[in-house]
């Protein structure tokens, strides 16, 4: 197996997006492929460890690439013009198998475009998206879509529901993963137009298409462990998402300086460490590393574009799974049908 990694992608690239790969090479069977400029990625390695690549691991390769693609770049624009970019030259060898699986934490916009017009999209699917995982209560929470559609149609968030369903209980073997609409409340009448019309069609295929549609579901009930998915637009999703993640950053630096106010709080918390930390364990949404297109012919990972090296560590190991559980291979068998 070969993993594909967007060296120079993201935020914090390379420097990141080097250290997770070092980091996730010993966790990993597969070959680690850096796509980016080799003499900035050989300089990174040298800094960093003092020593060469092939003295890290000989699983760990690098093919070179002149371009990037930035954050500000126009995405269909950028992907046909920017020819060897890492993004372009990754997906390139992702559609000639010259490796099983693509990460890049770039540009969103420019990921999408480069997945559908290069790899393609699963025949019956109008819009891949992007599957992001959350943590929920004992269990965890699939959001469809948290980021690559800003626009949607009802047929897309029905597809959505059809994706995840599919996804969830092939990849994760949940039988019956119930599937709720994100909405501002749980009536049939409440939301946008949008929302209302997705909620009738749902409604009226999901008998047909083997989706368990639990209906509309409040953003302060997503996380109860009662619902496997939520279903909404890019838009909305990726302000769910990231409003999420705020408010787990918050709670982590809240109890920490609670902890640390003074010698007294110090001590009594010293007996409730192994409790915290198995609750700051299960509230780290880093361990469910980036999100798979779901939609298109082959795998495509998308990491956070604030990604650090233990995100990218993680996001690598996460995308072994996802070829090791052929994700998409069930994907394509399922809409074949």
């Amino acid at each position: 197996m070969k993993i594909i990694l967007d060296a120079m992608g993201g935020d914090n690239a390379p420097d990141a997006n080097i250290k997770g790969a070092v980091n996730a090479i010993n966790k990993i069977k597969a070959e680690l492929i850096l796509i980016g400029k080799e003499e900035i990625i050989r300089a990174k390695i040298k800094e960093f460890y003092n020593k060469e690549l092939e003295d890290i691991s000989d699983r760990l390769k690098i093919r070179n690439s002149t371009e990037i693609i930035e954050m500000e770049d126009q995405p269909t624009v950028a992907i046909k013009h920017k020819k060897d970019s890492s993004m372009v030259v990754g997906f390139n060898m992702l559609k000639q198998d010259e490796g099983d699986v693509f990460i890049s934490a770039g540009n969103s916009g420019a990921l999408l475009a480069g997945a559908t017009l290069i790899i393609g999209r699963i025949k019956g699917i109008d819009r891949p998206a992007l599957a992001g995982i959350l943590p929920a209560y004992k269990s965890q929470l699939l959001l469809m879509d948290c980021g690559s559609n800003t626009n949607c149609k009802p047929i897309n968030l029905l597809q959505f529901a059809q994706m995840s369903t599919i996804y969830l209980k092939n990849t994760f073997g949940i039988e019956k993963p119930a599937i709720g609409l994100l909405n501002i409340g749980t009536e049939e009448t409440k939301g946008n137009e949008l929302v209302k019309e997705s909620y009738q069609l749902l409604k009226e295929k999901s008998e047909e298409l083997g989706i368990n549609f639990v209906g509309n579901t409040e953003g302060r009930d997503a996380f109860s462990g009662k619902i496997d998915a939520i279903v909404t637009d890019g838009f909305t999703g990726n302000v769910f998402l990231k409003t999420t993640e705020g408010l787990g950053k918050l709670v982590k630096r809240s109890l920490k300086e609670s902890m640390m106010k003074n010698i007294i709080s110090k001590i009594a918390s010293i007996p409730a460490l192994p409790a915290i930390n198995r609750f700051a364990k299960t509230m780290d949404y880093k361990a469910y590393g980036g999100a798979l297109f779901l939609g298109v012919k082959k795998p495509v990972v998308k990491a956070h574009g604030s990604s650090d090296e233990t995100l990218f560590e993680y996001t690598i190991i996460q995308a072994e799974k996802f070829v090791e559980n052929k994700a998409v291979d069930k994907m394509i068998e399922a809409f074949n049908k």
